[in-house]
């Protein structure tokens, strides 16, 4: 990868929607040479795809909670299928350590995060913080060039 990669990368990242002709001119290279470069980053696994980024308190999610989920011996298996199987669970990690999972949830209301964690709690122990502000952003790490 080389700055131009770099730049491709940060431009889409910015706005993926853009068209390859404006792509192009931002980054100083013809149109066809910026579709080769994306093609590249796409099978070299760089970039895995292009997507939307959805406000889930438009969708009537004011609420953000991050659950640290440790199964209780026995039960790793089944908590997973369970979280996997719940909408509401907008990510979650496999992490070393005390707990097994760390997930974000979206919800409605305390009420509605107390209902989704009841489907758990005779298999797992849970420990919930409700997110109150995002100082930073999902972002990328920062850019190795070769």
């Amino acid at each position: 990868m080389d700055a131009t990669d770099q730049k491709i990368l940060n431009t889409l990242m910015a706005d993926s929607r853009i068209s390859q002709k404006e792509l192009a001119a931002r980054v100083g290279l013809s149109a066809p040479a910026v579709a080769e470069r994306v093609r590249r980053l796409e099978e070299g696994g760089i970039i895995r795809g292009f997507t939307i980024d959805i406000n889930p308190e438009a969708l009537g999610y004011p609420l953000q909670a991050i659950v640290r989920v440790r199964p209780l011996p026995g039960k790793l298996h089944i908590v997973e299928q369970i979280i996997q199987e719940i909408p509401e669970f907008g990510e979650c990690d496999k992490v070393t350590g005390e707990d097994c999972f760390v997930a974000r949830l979206y919800v409605r209301s305390v009420s509605d995060l107390d209902n989704l964690l009841e489907r758990i709690v005779d298999k797992a122990e849970t420990n919930t913080s409700i997110v109150k502000a995002k100082p930073v952003e999902r972002r990328m790490p920062p850019f190795q060039l070769s």
